[in-house]
Order: structure tokens, then C-alpha cells, then sequence
């Protein structure tokens, strides 16, 4: 979308859906996000799924089609423009960020983090 966005090559209402559909997913993402930074575990399972799969295979499912229809990374860097090299390397940066997020929200220290929270609300409730 942010492509067609900046090559004006999308209508208005064309950018207007991209919109329609990345804005909830985004503000979602953000909501079960803050529940995750609380130490919720089940909104760390629903990023790593939401997020770190489904995103993800959104994010490289256009990449790999070219690749299947014979479309060489060289080639297709040979006919890229500033604008596809822009953003080719923020999807690249994006992909990264996202696979290297689901990796530290399961290693032994944000296990912990989780497992302290958990601790923490049950004694909360019980003090209640």
C-alpha cells in the first residue's frame, strides 16, 4: 500500500481499503501489544502468531510469487526504481524486526518476565 500511496499509481479508493483493513489490524496488534507488556501470555502466543506468521507470510508471499515466475533478484534489482529499493529494504527491515521480536518474547528472560506477572495477578486476586 505504501507503494501505491507514493507512486500515485493507486486510486483514492484503493488506498482508502489498505487503509480500511491496516488500520484495525494495527490498532489491534497495539491493544493486544499493551496486554503483553502487562505479562499477559496468551497476547505473547497471539503476536507470535498474529503477527509473526501471518504477518510475515503477507509480507514475503509477493517477493517469493516473483521468485516463482522466474523473477531473479538481480533482475528485479536491475529494474528497480529509488522508490522499489525504498521500499524493498523497509520490507526487508520489517520482516527482520518482526522475526527477531517473536524470538525475544520467548527466550528464557521473557519466560520469566510472564511467569512473574502470572504470580504477581494471582496474588493480587487472592489478596482481593
Amino acid at each position: 500500500m505504501g507503494r501505491v500511496a507514493a507512486d500515485g499509481s493507486g486510486s483514492a479508493a484503493e488506498i482508502a481499503v489498505g487503509l480500511a483493513v491496516r488500520l484495525p489490524v494495527f490498532a489491534g496488534a497495539l491493544l493486544v501489544a499493551l496486554r503483553m507488556r502487562r505479562g499477559h501470555g496468551w497476547a505473547r502466543t497471539v503476536l507470535a502468531l498474529g503477527l509473526g506468521v501471518l504477518g510475515t507470510a503477507s509480507m514475503v508471499a509477493e517477493p517469493i510469487h516473483a521468485l516463482t515466475q522466474g523473477r531473479t533478484p538481480g533482475v528485479v534489482l536491475a529494474e528497480a526504481g529509488a522508490m522499489d529499493l525504498v521500499f524493498g529494504t523497509s520490507r526487508v527491515v520489517h520482516v527482520a524486526a518482526v522475526l527477531t521480536a517473536v524470538v525475544l518474547m520467548f527466550l528464557p528472560t521473557a519466560g520469566s518476565y510472564f511467569r512473574l506477572s502470572r504470580a504477581d495477578r494471582a496474588h493480587a486476586d487472592r489478596a482481593r
